[in-house]
């Protein structure tokens, strides 16, 4: 029997306990919480639907609303006044292209940014895997997505194109280099942005920067033109963001009826060689870029209590 006032030693799972799934608090799996913890991840996604769309009369409607208003304001300014879609055959396909990939990323890499500070309540009065909170932005996010991935399709259908295995591949690969990529930097400013708050405008002004360093509005031949031969062309091509609005005009794009015929292959993805460009090295530097917000974050979750 314990002396009047000593604490009783903290349980400790036994191998059985362990086997069924039983851990010590404070203890978890790690990167692999989102895939253990899937009803808490679950639960979270719905919390987040449901705070962002509380009181709104549109709802989900927003998720058509700002992407059109974007485009038809770039559509205006670039394609009419500026008149790049006179060289550019369904230039509306390829301007939306470009942004439905900017917009998943910037709101996946804002989301995620602020996903610990957002959620200071639950992180610094109860456990949960810190982990959840950037991933279930990142579901939120691919949620908002879905609707605009439904209008490019549309829209590139009503231009003449149709889905191949080509077409397919590159969209597959694209999302896996943007979603590895952008998860890789979004734990990596969670993790930041926790003890530093200025982190969250940082990230705002790059996605702003993002919109603008990759061919998104333009066509990327016109880069090229300018600063073709030169280092800085290298560091254009192996932007990420540029590898995968490449691959999602490979994939809506770049093979409709009204293209193939009229506009030479892009730069970035002839130098070696079609149709997916510089998709591996897309992959390796998403994959290090993954390694690394990941390292950091599991380094800096246990001060996030003490930091909020």
């Amino acid at each position: 029997m314990s002396e009047a006032g000593e604490r009783p030693a903290p349980h400790v799972p036994t191998r059985a306990e362990q086997a069924e799934g039983w851990r010590s608090p404070g203890q978890d799996a790690g990167w692999l919480n989102p895939i253990r913890e899937r009803f808490l991840l679950r639960l979270l996604v719905r919390k987040e639907l449901r705070v962002r769309y509380r009181g709104s009369m549109l709802g989900m409607v927003w998720s058509y609303v700002k992407p059109a208003v974007q485009f038809c304001v770039f559509y205006i300014a670039l394609g009419i006044f500026l008149q790049l879609s006179r060289d550019t055959p369904a230039y509306a396909v390829y301007l939306f292209s470009g942004i439905v990939v900017i917009n998943l990323f910037g709101e996946v890499f804002g989301n995620a940014t602020r996903s610990i500070t957002g959620n200071q309540a639950l992180v610094s009065k109860i456990y949960l895997p810190s982990q959840l909170f950037p991933w279930a932005s990142m579901i939120v996010a691919l949620v908002h997505f879905l609707p605009q991935l439904l209008v490019l399709i549309v829209g590139a259908l009503l231009f003449g194109w149709l889905p191949s295995l080509t077409s397919v591949v590159a969209f597959g690969i694209g999302m896996v280099i943007l979603l590895v990529f952008t998860m890789g930097l979004g734990m990596l400013t969670a993790a930041l942005n926790a003890a530093f708050r200025d982190v969250e405008n940082f990230v705002d002004l790059i996605v702003m920067v993002a919109t603008w360093l990759s061919p998104v509005l333009y066509r990327i031949s016109m880069v090229q033109d300018a600063i073709g031969g030169t280092i800085w062309w290298w560091i254009y091509q192996l932007n990420p963001l540029t590898i995968v609005v490449e691959l999602f005009h490979t994939a809506f794009w770049r093979y409709g009826p009204r293209v193939v015929e009229a506009v030479p292959g892009d730069p970035s993805l002839i130098t070696p060689g079609e149709p997916f460009g510089l998709w591996w090295a897309g992959l390796l530097i998403a994959g290090a870029t993954f390694v690394i917000g990941t390292v950091v974050f599991e380094k800096s979750k246990r001060r996030f209590a003490q930091e909020l």
